[in-house]
């Protein structure tokens, strides 16, 4: 049997105290729409799922991708659409953020 020590606790909650708040890394994804070809690899190599083509276009006439409607925070900054781009018009930017574990 497991002894718990009670002072890492919270009494009230019930939830161990160094977890209730972790830190975790998300990506912000920057792309510059007029290097990008519309090549589509991005998209296809995004294991999350997070990218699709914007319905605009860029002066070359290509369409560029961009973030899917409310999957801004599922980016885990895998790199792999910033790596997979043959045009390099794709950054991903490191952003910390906050999260509650729910025990």
């Amino acid at each position: 049997m497991y002894k718990l020590d009670i002072k890492y606790w919270d009494k009230n909650s019930r939830k161990p105290l160094p977890f209730l708040k972790v830190k975790i890394i998300v990506g912000r994804f920057h792309v510059e729409k007029e290097i990008c070809k519309g090549c589509e690899f991005c998209v296809t190599f995004c294991p999350h799922d997070v990218l699709e083509l914007s319905e605009e276009f860029n002066s070359k006439g290509y369409h560029f991708p961009k973030v899917k409607e409310g999957m801004e925070d599922k980016c885990v900054a895998c790199r792999s659409c910033e790596n997979i781009c043959p045009d390099m018009a794709i950054t991903i930017e490191e952003v910390e953020k906050e999260v509650e574990v729910v025990a």
